[in-house]
């Protein structure tokens, strides 16, 4: 019966493991590595399809989480000479890294996830009624 149920429930583990990554980096904007360096952003990337589905058929419906990657623009760059993780030479001179997360595209990027998991959700349910729907015209 893959494709009924699967399809809404691989969308909803996709959804969640890119809110968790969100929350992340929402949680780490202001961490420092032992090295001095500011974290970086995790995106997570989708692709079509579920390997982990038991048939052949099923492998190619519903949605899986194909790779979270660190995201590598620059950091932001904030001028604080007293700093102790300013830079101490060249044209960025006095400058600190901060990390490369930014607070306004998580939020939008947290209201795409939950919304795309409550439809997901939503769709599961309606699946369920019309299974039963179903099963009732039957018995």
């Amino acid at each position: 019966m893959y494709g009924l149920l699967d399809i809404s429930t691989s969308g909803m583990i996709a959804q969640r493991t890119r809110l968790t990554a969100i929350s992340a980096n929402l949680a780490n904007r202001s961490s420092i590595d032992p090295d001095g360096t500011p974290y970086r952003a995790r995106r997570v990337h989708f692709a079509p399809g579920d390997p982990t589905a038991r048939t052949a058929g099923g492998r190619g419906l519903g949605v899986h989480v194909a790779e979270i990657e660190i995201d590598q623009s620059p950091f932001d760059l904030r001028y604080d000479p007293t700093h102790p993780h300013a830079l101490k030479g060249g044209p960025q001179r006095g400058y600190v890294r901060e990390s490369n997360v930014n607070q306004v595209v998580e939020q939008v990027n947290a209201m795409q996830a939950t919304r795309a998991y409550e439809a997901n959700a939503v769709a599961a349910e309606t699946t369920k009624a019309m299974i039963g729907q179903a099963l009732r015209l039957l018995a």
